[in-house]
């Protein structure tokens, strides 16, 4: 996909972080967006401001990305306005923090509902536009989490591992039908959004230190930049995009030292992840 002007773009978790960056940066090249979250005041100032930054037509929509029927009918709604759809951004994320054995399955059921349900749904029910426009990209993101494992982070690394075999599944599946559709897979490092902040953690972990671990020492990208890599991405069609240094260092890492890569971040989490609550 050389240009995204004109291009209808459906993106979801668009009402901060790398949602809001990307519509930005694509409502600057002239891309027609169709905007979602499930944060209704962030959306609309996302809408405002992709408007302002020269998007001919900015549709917002407040939608939980697990709510599969919600998501059905939004996929409708969607062609329907705006007739066909080119690149589809599965970005809602949220985060879960602690230890496997002191989670709460209602907890688990949310992250993988939005995590991996959500984008299950935004590639079910636009899939077929995608391909029936010719020119199509889905782009689902995963993260370095998708790649790597880390401790205290079981569920979340679940479901960005699903999301990222899922997607290089897709892509296979496209290349095998001869479909005009780029599908490619991001893996964000740390970045410089609300993620960690608006995590549930669960009750032997302490939110306010994770979340300043994540802010001050892990999240060193700006959501601004995330955006420039992964249009970048689509653009080149590429199939996995490695976002920020950390997620490219840390994936070496992985590769070279195969499963004994566990060892060396366990060892190493232990001085650096806050003091369990008791």
């Amino acid at each position: 996909m050389k240009s995204l002007k004109d291009k209808v773009v459906v993106i979801t978790g668009a009402g901060s972080g790398i949602g809001r960056a990307l519509a930005l940066n694509l409502a600057d090249k002239g891309s027609r967006l169709a905007l979602s979250d499930v944060d209704q005041a962030g959306l609309d100032e996302t809408v405002a401001l992709a408007e302002k930054a020269g998007s001919p037509e900015v549709r917002g929509d407040k939608l939980d990305v697990a709510d599969r029927d919600a998501f059905a009918a939004y996929a409708d709604a969607v062609v329907a306005q705006f007739g066909q759809v080119n690149v589809v951004v599965n970005n809602a994320g949220v985060a879960l923090a602690g230890d496997f054995v002191d989670l709460e399955m209602k907890d688990i059921d949310w992250i993988l509902g939005i995590n991996l349900g959500g984008v299950v749904h935004g590639s079910k029910f636009f899939l077929p536009h995608l391909i029936a426009s010719g020119d199509g990209h889905l782009v689902n993101i995963s993260s370095l989490f998708g790649l790597v494992s880390m401790p205290g982070q079981s569920m979340y690394n679940a479901s960005k591992y699903a999301v990222r075999g899922m997607t290089e599944a897709i892509r296979e599946e496209m290349l095998i039908a001869g479909h005009k559709v780029g599908v490619t897979a991001v893996h964000p490092g740390g970045i410089k959004t609300a993620i960690a902040r608006n995590a549930r953690v669960s009750e032997h972990e302490d939110k306010a230190a994770t979340a300043k671990l994540f802010d001050e020492k892990l999240a060193r990208m700006t959501p601004e930049r995330a955006a420039e890599i992964i249009v970048k991405g689509i653009k080149k069609n590429q199939a996995r995009v490695l976002v920020g240094l950390d997620a490219h260092a840390i994936h070496t890492f992985g590769k070279l030292a195969g499963s004994r890569y566990q060892d060396v971040i366990a060892f190493g989490s232990k001085r650096v992840l806050p003091t369990k609550v008791v």
